[in-house]
């Protein structure tokens, strides 16, 4: 110390700027040592907050279908038998293990031991018949009531129940998603005020996450919704501690709340809403894959010129996909040229499909004897090719049906366009099919079923055979699709009717629109690729996290 007094300076300094680099050095290879040998893991911790333009209403699992905030609040807070992964593929949940019967008509599950309620209780077999019951039961206005009305269920044991078919349907394992209910709770409740239960804001499920809290207005409108994480959970204690729901009235306001650090994301935003938030370093933008379809569904009974067999097939490639999803969707979607998808089971794509090609159109319609006149549209036997479009009132359908609009008339086609609101769409159009083109959309599976939006049985409402298609061959390969347990062979069956579909042209298929989710990059371990449903994207959030730690590798 004494010699460090006597120094000039100048020498000072220099002996203080090399003790600086030491140390430095120093604490810069202890730092690389460190890091060298251990490695970051997720931490228990941290709050996620997520803004929804929705309000909630029936956080329950048999009442849940209707409405996106319902859905994705129930997912959260309930468990079903089943679930799926990042891929969409069908996992066991709360069942350990189950059987099917050769004939597909018995269905044998057993449940894990030890799951408990968020209250404490353990989850039985009686839980499940509840749920069941509760939904076969027209007093508790169950939307899923039709899928279980030929379904008996049975209790075996305390941990077993039994499903029985009367007719096999390879889809049966999906409906085991459903989360199921404690009876211990809801059979105090007398039906007739299902709907009108405290339970349906404030649950009790055996998800990873429980209900906490909520917030509301002077209105009685919710304005946030706190889940915590539920450290019982049978699968593993989820490594974000909490989950905060806040409510907004339309997509705008919820932008703004992002964009001003209320929510850490977003559940959906349209292509449009983005442009504010890509420039964003901290935020991600995930384009899960989901099975919705757009197209225009002719209803050859309500228009001249569209029972033509040449007129639908011609608009098949009159129709510039990609400059629709480019304009409508800002590229955020895929073209539709089948009631599948490339990401859906059973897709085929060995088939070929009607890309757009305008001079294969017009050649088309040429060699029928489709006359242009000197208005430019097309005529046959006296018979013009004119089209009305009706579509709902949403801004993404009435821009695609302009664009559908000059597309076809290019070919020849005088079309007018008709938007309606939804509820008008609905009751005068849709329900007594009253349309002879409608743009719109279906929501199918990842593993489809499209019995319900092709076959004959379904042309009238309440069935979704938007087309009206009534084919007997497409008929009889839908039928047998249901009962066939077999993947191959039900891969055949899929590709059987995709060609049927290539060559009647019951429909123009247009699109499928990414479903985006936005989320501060702060949030990891997010890895969802495709799912059935938006709510789905929840199905791992136990493996989501915000906080790390260091651990020896």
């Amino acid at each position: 110390m004494h010699l460090f007094q006597v120094l000039r300076m100048k020498d000072k300094a220099l002996i203080s700027f090399f003790v600086v680099i030491g140390a430095g050095a120093l604490l810069f290879w202890i730092g690389a040592l460190y890091t060298a040998y251990t490695r970051s893991v997720p931490s228990v911790g941290g709050e996620y907050t997520e803004g929804v333009a929705a309000q909630p209403r029936y956080i329950n699992p048999i009442l849940s279908q209707t409405s996106e905030a319902d859905a994705n609040l129930e997912q959260l807070v309930y468990s079903g038998l089943f679930s799926y992964d990042a891929d969409g593929t069908l996992v066991k949940r709360m069942a350990s293990e189950y059987s099917i019967t050769d004939d597909g008509k018995l269905y044998t599950v057993t449940l894990r031991q030890g799951i408990q309620w968020h209250d404490g209780e353990e989850v039985t077999a009686d839980d499940v018949f509840y749920t069941v019951k509760a939904i076969q039961d027209p007093t508790y206005k169950s939307p899923l009531r039709s899928n279980w009305l030929s379904v008996d269920v049975a209790v075996v044991d305390r941990y077993t129940i039994t499903f029985s078919l009367k007719k096999a349907y390879f889809g049966f394992l999906e409906n085991l998603t459903l989360g199921i209910l404690p009876k211990h709770i809801w059979e105090k409740i007398a039906p007739e005020n299902f709907l009108l239960a405290d339970y349906n804001v404030a649950p009790i499920g055996s998800g990873p996450y429980r209900f906490f809290d909520s917030e509301k207005d002077s209105s009685g409108n919710m304005l946030s919704y706190e889940l915590r994480a539920f450290k019982e959970y049978f699968d593993g204690a989820p490594f974000i501690s909490k989950i905060i729901f806040h409510f907004y009235p339309d997509e705008a306001t919820l932008i703004d709340a992002y964009n001003r650090k209320e929510v850490l994301g977003i559940n959906s935003v349209m292509p449009k809403g983005l442009a504010d938030l890509e420039e964003r370093k901290s935020t991600r933008i995930y384009e899960i894959a989901i099975p919705r379809i757009f197209a225009v569904f002719f209803n050859v009974t309500k228009s001249v010129a569209l029972a033509n067999d040449e007129v639908r097939e011609a608009l098949a490639y009159a129709t510039d996909r990609e400059a629709i999803i480019r304009e409508v969707l800002l590229g955020k979607g895929q073209p539709a040229y089948s009631a599948f998808l490339p990401f859906m089971s059973g897709y085929a794509d060995d088939l070929a499909m009607p890309r757009f090609d305008n001079a294969k159109a017009n050649g088309i319609l040429d060699e029928k004897g489709w006359k242009k006149g000197d208005d430019g549209v097309r005529s046959k036997d006296g018979a013009p090719l004119e089209i009305e479009i009706m579509t709902p009132d949403w801004p993404e359908l009435a821009k695609t049906a302009d664009i559908l609009k000059s597309q076809w008339e290019q070919v020849g086609a005088r079309v007018t366009v008709t938007v309606l609101g939804v509820a008008d769409l609905q009751r005068d159009v849709i329900r007594p099919r009253e349309y002879g083109a409608l743009l719109f959309g279906e929501a199918a599976m990842l593993d489809s079923d499209p019995y319900s939006f092709w076959h004959s049985s379904q042309k009238n409402d309440p069935g979704l055979n938007l087309a009206l298609f009534d084919n007997k061959d497409a008929d009889d390969v839908l039928a047998t699709l249901r009962e066939e347990l077999d993947p191959e062979k039900r891969r055949e069956k899929y590709r059987a009717f995709q060609e049927i579909l290539s060559q009647k042209n019951p429909a123009v298929f247009l699109y499928s629109p990414s479903y985006l989710y936005v989320v501060n990059n702060a949030v990891k371990g997010i890895d969802v690729k495709s799912v059935s449903a938006p709510a789905f994207r929840f199905s791992n959030i136990k493996d989501w996290y915000i906080n790390t730690k260091r651990v020896k590798k």
